[in-house]
């Protein structure tokens, strides 16, 4: 893996950013909003921006995006400031690119292509880093023919005929080969990765993800919650790789809980599938904590985003818990976001001053306390670690003792009650296992 643009050691490139105003694009978003944050991205990715530009365009240009007008516009500023490179907030054809590149006679990117940027700086994992190197290579896959056309031996004359493959043909071979290797390193990692999650499932205990937009707060309430230690920065995208914490609940019970990689808006779909299987920690997860910055003003825009890529995943009917963060930083406590219909719980904390907290972890007690089942389990004498198991992290409604067995009614989580009865009918065949085996050697010694 690698950045797409590596730096030296402490220099800050200058850059433009270009935004236009698509007619398609919704209409509660606002285009300085939409910059602002692809400010925000430039500034995470060790950039200085020295200029903005938006123009609202009727059409796209084919060529362009933006029309030749805006494009004159920019190659003037481009002369007079002098930037390293012009970042676009929309997604660039690569005919866009080579076309705006050999106007500015500049470096031109798009904000995908930041975004994978961002992410190969922060990725620390193997994982993260396989994963990010896929997403950049099926990104540049097919602008390749921008970036090698000076190397392609495509002209005639002495020296040029014949067979071979172009420079072009080689670096498409390669790319090709590469991207098939490290989906072959992906599907063993996500191997390992899913044995564990198998893994941690036959363990009892309910799983809660964290997830919301990037730089909401949710790796400073994994800190606060479970004294993690994950690496918290007020910068977009600090947190790539999954981290999973223990966290007890006020009446005894343990759940798991997952911090994982906050979301964007417009975020490369290439990345998405690259972090499939990390994100698999929120589509499996009991119960889902949508942190939301209330001290930003897009904050419901933002909640959207979230709602979207959710879906995206599979986990938009998980059940969920709206978390209203960054209390502390409101001037008079006012709160505008109500949750949504489908929220289970709004608690409103500080991740920093730990402001709300205690009834945060009260409420998810209670929301997974609504979803247990009442089941009925018969365990044998010998069984008492099973017991007191089920007494640790169940609700013992009734407990009868006869003479070969102990007879148990609790209220359970689900994936407890049915954790429980596969260990129960798993003794249950072992013992007749042992029984029938026994039987059969006193048989086989019988006298004649």
């Amino acid at each position: 893996m690698k950045r797409i643009y590596p730096q030296l050691k402490g220099f800050r490139e200058r850059v433009l950013l270009v935004g236009a105003e698509l007619p398609t694009r919704a209409p509660h978003t606002a285009l300085d909003d939409n910059l602002d944050e692809l400010q925000k991205l430039a500034e995470s990715a060790g950039a200085d921006v020295v200029g903005r530009f938006t123009q609202p365009l009727r059409k796209i240009s084919p060529a362009t995006l933006i029309g030749s007008g805006k494009v004159e516009e920019i190659r003037v500023a481009v002369k007079e400031t002098k930037p390293d490179l012009v970042v676009f907030d929309e997604d660039l054809t690569p005919a866009q690119q080579r076309n705006l590149e050999n106007a500015f006679q500049l470096r031109v990117i798009d904000r995908s292509q930041l975004i994978l940027d961002i992410f190969a700086q922060r990725a620390r994992s193997n994982e993260g880093k396989l994963q990010v190197e896929l997403a950049q290579l099926e990104y540049m896959r097919p602008r390749l023919t921008r970036q090698w056309t000076h190397l392609s031996r495509l002209g005639g004359g002495i020296g040029t005929r014949g067979p071979g493959e172009t420079q072009l043909e080689v670096d498409r071979r390669r790319i090709r080969e590469r991207i098939g290797k490290l989906k072959e390193r992906l599907a063993t990692v996500e191997k390992t990765r899913t044995i564990q999650r198998r893994e941690r499932l036959e363990v009892p205990y309910a799983t809660v993800a964290l997830v919301g937009y990037t730089n909401s707060g949710k790796s400073t309430l994994m800190n606060a919650l479970t004294h993690a230690g994950v690496a918290a920065e007020d910068k977009l995208f600090a947190t790539l790789d999954p981290t999973i914490r223990g966290l007890r609940l006020p009446g005894g019970e343990n759940v798991m809980l997952a911090d994982t990689v906050g979301f964007i808006n417009k975020i490369p779909h290439s990345l998405i599938e690259a972090f499939k299987s990390t994100l698999e920690e929120v589509r499996t997860a009991d119960l889902l904590l949508r942190v939301i910055d209330v001290t930003h003003p897009l904050h419901e825009e933002q909640s959207a985003v979230v709602d979207a890529v959710l879906r995206d995943i599979g986990a938009g009917d998980t059940p969920y818990i709206v978390v209203q963060n960054k209390i502390d930083a409101l001037p008079d406590r006012s709160y505008a976001h109500a949750g949504g219909n489908g929220a289970r719980a709004v608690c409103r904390v500080s991740a920093l001053t730990g402001e709300g907290l205690d009834a945060l972890v009260d409420t998810i007690a209670k929301t997974l306390d609504a979803g247990k089942v009442r089941r009925e389990f018969v365990f044998a004498p010998s069984q008492g670690a099973l017991l007191s198991l089920l007494k640790r992290e169940a609700r013992i409604l009734e407990e009868k003792y006869d003479a070969d067995s102990i007879r148990v009614t609790a209220l359970s989580r689900p994936k407890l009650a049915g954790q429980m009865k596969k260990w129960l009918e798993q003794a249950e065949i072992e013992t007749e296992t042992e029984k029938n085996g026994n039987n059969n050697n006193r048989k086989g010694n019988a006298p004649r």
